[in-house]
């Protein structure tokens, strides 16, 4: 028996482990039949898929194996996205899995799950479970079902494509000249069937392809658009072919950053706001009063302000996948984003999907004029550091030596929160600035004239002490952040 411990590999929102150390056929197997008998899936269907991964297509059949072993009907996907799993789970009505470990090296491996109707399965609906009943079989072994399920193939990358475009209709668009880096990954066979005339009449859009190849080993760069050198191959090529925009996929396509023609990187917090007001608008066509739209803390202050000048009702959430879900439900939202360039729609099953957002922007851009770097402007009127992670064993003391000089009376109090204060030892520039704090995820201090706000947020699994900081004009953020910067690593 295994003597693997899959607490190594099963995280908050999903599995991931480097194959045949954390994560193997085994641990798969044990994985798949403590998936059916967790959430009570015997005699019912499952779905199961994987990506361009070497290692996914013998952990499919291990998890459809041990999910077939304890009852559940077994319905194998093949290669898919991780969104056309949502797709598959919400359309069907069906659990499922897909073997992905997204913009995670090439040794990686992992699973993304969901329930019936594409509900996230994490730490706070199963996920824990699942794991110490895996764990419990692969000590133990996985005992004979009442009855194997069945195990059958589909293909539903058709329908994905035809459900896509019935959400964005893009065929009376102008022209566009649209590189794609694909990054090796799912984006490369899911890019043809949505945006190209592979399964579908074609589109007024020319795609320039960059590693359509399906390659997990990832060949050309890591398929993780969110570090700025990944992003430099399409940067080029949209400069050099003259394209009106580039879009750039994550390995297993569920996130897309965008950039202009220019070849500048449009920030996930714009796309979030213009999209957020094609969403709002819609929703307001259809009769609703306002729409809520979830946006998580670090996303820029130009979301919410979009959002109510659109006429709809910000929320505003936590950093992590699982808080925007479970807000979407909570309340109906129409949509939802996140500064990691993670895009949710109500009628994508309250799932994220790279691709529907992507078509949003295409939409946007093709029904007007002007150029990119132009529209994209209107949603980016501040100045941000983007993620600084300075490395602090002691998190609790950097951030009291920090509100130290923005918010004294509250300095000495880690559960303090929501209290006016004004700002004493810090710089001139912030001198008697009214200020607030909250922790609704880490510490969150916001200035009252609204010139400012920065966030420090601690790292759960690293000695990490991460800082967002958001300014009016360069010169203040680059105050604020030295400043906030230099107290906290203080001791460091």
């Amino acid at each position: 028996m295994s003597s693997i411990d899959l607490g190594l590999s099963f995280k908050a929102y999903d599995v991931r482990g480097i194959v045949g150390e954390t994560i193997t056929a085994a641990t798969v197997e044990a994985t798949g039949a403590a998936f059916v008998d967790v959430l009570s899936l015997a005699g019912q269907t499952v779905l199961v898929g994987g990506d361009m991964r070497p290692s996914s297509p013998e952990f499919a059949a291990a998890f459809a194996h041990g999910a077939a072993g304890r009852g559940a009907n077994i319905v194998m996907l093949g290669l898919i996205s991780t969104d056309e799993l949502y797709y598959a789970c919400g359309s069907l009505d069906a659990a499922g899995v897909v073997f992905t470990a997204s913009h995670n090296p090439a040794q990686y491996n992992g699973m993304k799950m969901a329930k019936p109707g594409a509900v996230p399965v994490s730490s706070d609906t199963g996920m824990f479970d699942i794991r110490d009943r895996a764990q419990k079989y692969l000590e133990t072994g996985i005992p004979d079902g009442t009855e194997t399920g069945t195990i059958t193939e589909t293909n539903v990358l058709s329908g994905y494509a035809g459900y896509l475009r019935s959400l964005v209709d893009l065929t009376g668009i102008r022209p566009l000249k649209v590189v794609v880096d694909a990054g090796n990954g799912m984006a490369g066979m899911t890019t043809p069937a949505v945006l190209g005339d592979s399964l579908l009449p074609a589109l007024p859009l020319q795609i320039v392809p960059l590693y359509f190849e399906l390659d997990g080993t990832f060949p050309n760069h890591p398929a993780n658009p969110l570090e700025p050198e990944n992003l430099v191959d399409l940067q080029a090529a949209v400069r050099e072919h003259g394209a009106d925009i580039g879009l750039a996929f994550d390995g297993d396509a569920d996130r897309c950053f965008v950039i202009d023609n220019t070849g500048a990187v449009v920030s996930p917090s714009a796309i979030t706001a213009l999209v957020a007001r094609r969403e709002i608008a819609r929703a307001r066509a259809a009769g609703e009063e306002h729409p809520a739209v979830i946006h998580n803390l670090i996303t820029s202050r130009a979301v919410p302000e979009a959002i109510a000048a659109a006429g709809g009702r910000a929320v505003r959430t936590r950093v992590g996948h699982s808080f925007i879900k479970a807000h979407m439900a909570e309340e109906k939202a129409v949509f939802g984003g996140e500064h990691s360039a993670h895009y949710y729609f109500r009628d994508f099953y309250n799932a994220d999907t790279g691709m529907l957002a992507a078509m949003h922007v295409l939409a946007a851009l093709g029904e007007q004029q002007a150029p990119l770097s132009e529209l994209a402007a209107e949603y980016d009127p501040y100045h941000a550091t983007g993620e600084l992670n300075s490395q602090v064993e002691d998190k609790d003391a950097a951030v009291a030596r920090v509100l130290a000089d923005f918010a004294p009376a509250l300095a000495g109090d880690p559960a303090a929160g929501g209290t006016a204060a004004t700002a004493a030892n810090c710089p001139a520039a912030y001198a008697g600035t009214g200020v607030s704090v909250d922790r609704l995820d880490g510490t969150t201090v916001i200035a009252d004239d609204g010139s400012w706000w920065f966030n420090l947020r601690p790292s759960n699994t690293e000695p990490f002490l991460r800082l967002n900081a958001e300014a009016t004009s360069p010169a203040l953020l680059t105050t604020l952040r030295e400043h906030v910067l230099a107290r906290v690593r203080e001791a460091a």
